[in-house]
């Protein structure tokens, strides 16, 4: 049990050398979750991040329900909507050739039209701008033991067979640590140099189309746009294309303008004058107040690492993968790329999983980073975001077409999972969450004596196994005795409404057949709320069909 003893040690062992289980280079969005995720699993770890703050800029703004039901397991959705409040009346996408009457159409008016998403999960998508959210990450972070280094950065690297060595700089002191970890986690951005250290290729079409990001300040927007109270509104004259996103739907507002650096145009040649003046012939009228307050280049592109792996560094966020930001897709791949890493991690330290479940990253992620890349790009052009020349054939099929199934019907048909069809899309083309080997598991309400629950709120710090109250199975005691003999940590729940129930569901729900078993059968569920394995019935001999699930999932077998 040698990892279990080097997940409880993070010590300086010199003046100026660490120990610690994981470090975690950047401290974005992606990096601070992992801080997050690994501090809820109690996993000691350094964070360091080369910039003194986080993300001044409003951007990435887009959480989806998936993104969302894992910040609420881990206790801060509700800090998130605060943080979001602003926005949270913001609907839609228009797209309109001026703001100056009521041309123009909606893309789409309503995320969740009726409501119907509700069946699915217990939270919805928030819109949260990168400013506003990395900072209730940090302190959570903080609050849950993360120990994090800004204005720190990451000089080198060396890695072996045991774990990783860095050297770190204080960018206001200059002094410099050695870090010793066991584990390098790199959420370093698109430019990665871990990446590139590690000689990790990318594929993917590239570099997609550039754009400036101009923060501006008019108060007498607000009264054009009125009541159309859009996420983002793509402007579509020729002469001046742009998209319009608002920030506080008063005077702050952020206009995305077409850069063309292929055709040799400069940053330079992106005055406050110009932009007043695109500004103002985008929206439709010809003398708008326009106060430009920053302007900050940024590229779409499309590329995917080859590998997520390399000994003990793995890739996560746009160090991994780089997509079109129409959906906020890349941010929220990454941010899951994040949880379902941190889980793996402090079962292989705290010794409870063997060294081969950390494989089943890079086979679980990289799939969903390719489809969802590919998903992404075509949406940008569906959208005809500015700047975005797509390729002839581009485009998904309309505008919303299967934007839940990417967000949260997403799959892992190999990886830690027992029994799931290899064959089955990543990205299906109807949402489909009735409980197979290999996706998130079902959302339902429950009781569990006084208290109201999902059921996608009991999976996060241990394995959970589903199976039926007052049924004569032996999934409920195979389940116990198990956890203590392989010294994992295991959680059973009966679900029904017996005597014996430590579940109910509300209503008249059926709990097994919206998890796709009969009556006597079980389901088992990864921390990350993905499903295991699921056995539609009894089993003459149900702890050792447990038994060998949970050491082939775990990677023990």
């Amino acid at each position: 049990m040698e990892a279990r003893v080097t997940k409880e040690r993070a010590e300086e062992t010199g003046p100026h050398t660490i120990r610690v289980p994981v470090l975690i280079v950047g401290g974005s969005l992606v990096g601070l979750a992992t801080s997050l995720f690994l501090g809820r699993l109690g996993v000691p770890h350094v964070l360091v991040e080369r910039h003194a703050g986080t993300s001044i800029h409003p951007r990435g703004r887009g959480n989806n329900v998936r993104t969302m039901e894992l910040f609420r397991v881990a206790g801060v959705e509700q800090a998130i909507q605060e943080a979001a409040a602003t926005l949270a009346d913001n609907h839609g996408i228009l797209q309109t050739p001026t703001l100056v009457g009521d041309a123009g159409e909606w893309l789409f008016r309503d995320i969740d039209p009726g409501g119907g998403l509700a069946r699915f999960s217990p939270s919805s998508w928030c819109l949260c701008s990168q400013n506003d959210l990395e900072p209730v990450l940090l302190d959570h972070a903080k609050q849950h033991g993360g120990d994090l280094r800004f204005h720190t950065e990451m000089m080198s690297f060396d890695s072996d067979a045991t774990g990783v060595t860095a050297v770190v700089k204080s960018r206001e002191t200059g002094e410099h640590t050695t870090i010793r970890a066991d584990y390098l986690v790199a959420a370093d951005g698109p430019r990665s140099p871990v990446r590139e250290q590690l000689g990790i290729g990318q594929s993917g079409p590239g570099d997609l189309f550039h754009n400036v990001s101009l923060t501006f300040r008019s108060r007498r927007l607000a009264d054009v746009v009125g009541d159309r109270h859009f996420i983002v509104c793509y402007l579509t004259n020729p002469e001046a294309d742009g998209a319009l996103l608002p920030v506080d739907n008063r005077e702050k507002w952020v206009f995305h303008a077409p850069w063309h650096p292929e055709h040799g145009e400069t940053l330079e040649e992106f005055t406050d004058e110009r932009c007043v003046e695109h500004i103002r012939r985008a929206v439709g009228v010809a003398d708008l107040d326009v106060e430009i307050t920053g302007k900050a280049p940024w590229h779409a592109a499309q590329r995917v690492a080859r590998s997520y792996r390399s000994g003990r560094v793995f890739l996560a966020g746009d160090s991994a993968h780089e997509m079109s930001p129409t959906g906020a897709f890349g941010s929220n791949t990454g941010i899951q790329d994040a949880h379902n890493l941190a889980w793996k991690l402090a079962a292989v330290l705290d010794g409870w999983a063997g060294e081969a479940l950390l494989d089943t990253y890079d086979a679980e992620r990289r799939p969903v980073a390719e489809a969802t890349s590919a998903r992404a790009a075509a949406r940008s052009a569906e959208h005809s975001h500015p700047g975005f020349a797509a390729p002839p054939g581009a485009g998904g099929g309309g505008p919303q077409r299967g934007i839940l199934s990417v967000a949260l019907g997403y799959r892992y048909p190999q990886g830690a999972v027992v029994g799931a069809d290899p064959e089955v899309p990543v990205v299906p083309e109807n949402l489909d969450l009735t409980g197979a080997p290999g996706s998130r598991a079902p959302h339902l309400w429950v009781r569990r004596g006084n208290e109201r629950l999902s059921t996608l709120d009991l999976y996060e710090r241990s394995l959970v196994l589903l199976s039926d109250a007052g049924e004569p199975s032996g999934w409920h005691g195979a389940a116990t005795r198990l956890a203590e003999e392989l010294v994992l940590p295991l959680k059973s729940y009966r679900v029904g409404t017996g005597a014996d129930a430590d579940l109910v569901p509300e209503g008249d729900a059926d709990w097994a057949e919206r998890h796709g078993t009969a009556r006597g059968g079980a389901v088992l569920v990864r921390p990350d709320g993905f499903v295991v394995w699921r056995s539609p019935g009894p089993d003459a001999d149900a702890e050792a069909a447990l038994r060998r699930v949970l050491k082939t999932g775990l990677g023990l077998a």
